[in-house]
């Protein structure tokens, strides 16, 4: 028995079983990686050629603004009513 394994190369000159489950392995997280590659570049893409709205509405600036804790409640009080007063 152990000359017809050596025949067929399980021992010798070829892979066995752990070397073409290793190979399949890598040969498929190369792909994996490829397409992962490619989806992530082409959603990178897509956002860059989605454009900002060239108007927003500027109490909703002041909101955010005040929402992030960029400035305080005086602040936010005292440009919400130039922001009132201004726009009627």
């Amino acid at each position: 028995m152990k000359e017809l394994r050596t025949m067929m190369g399980w021992y010798h000159d070829g892979l066995g079983w752990g070397g073409w489950i290793l190979m399949t392995v890598a040969m498929v997280a190369f792909w994996a990686l490829v397409v992962f590659a490619v989806v992530a570049i082409f959603r990178d893409a897509q956002r860059t050629n989605t454009s900002t709205p060239e108007h927003r509405d500027p109490a909703q600036i002041l909101d955010e603004r005040f929402a992030r804790g960029e400035i305080d409640e005086d602040e936010y009080h005292a440009r919400s009513s130039v922001l009132r007063s201004s726009a009627h």
